[in-house]
């Protein structure tokens, strides 16, 4: 019983899936803070140009 448990501590093979899943999360939450900081910023360079094309 003491090797099972022993291996199972000792098993790292589920510890880069985990990683890679943290990684993703962090960059999502990257991405959307960075739209909903600079989404108006965005809007108004586009209703901008829009404007000028006579679109608006």
């Amino acid at each position: 019983m003491s090797k099972f448990v022993a291996g199972f501590l000792n098993d790292e093979s589920g510890a880069a899936a985990v990683e890679y899943g943290l990684i993703i999360a962090l960059i999502a939450l990257v991405t959307v803070g960075a739209f909903g900081l600079l989404g108006g910023n965005v809007k108004g360079a586009f209703q901008a140009a829009a404007d000028q094309l006579g679109g608006g």
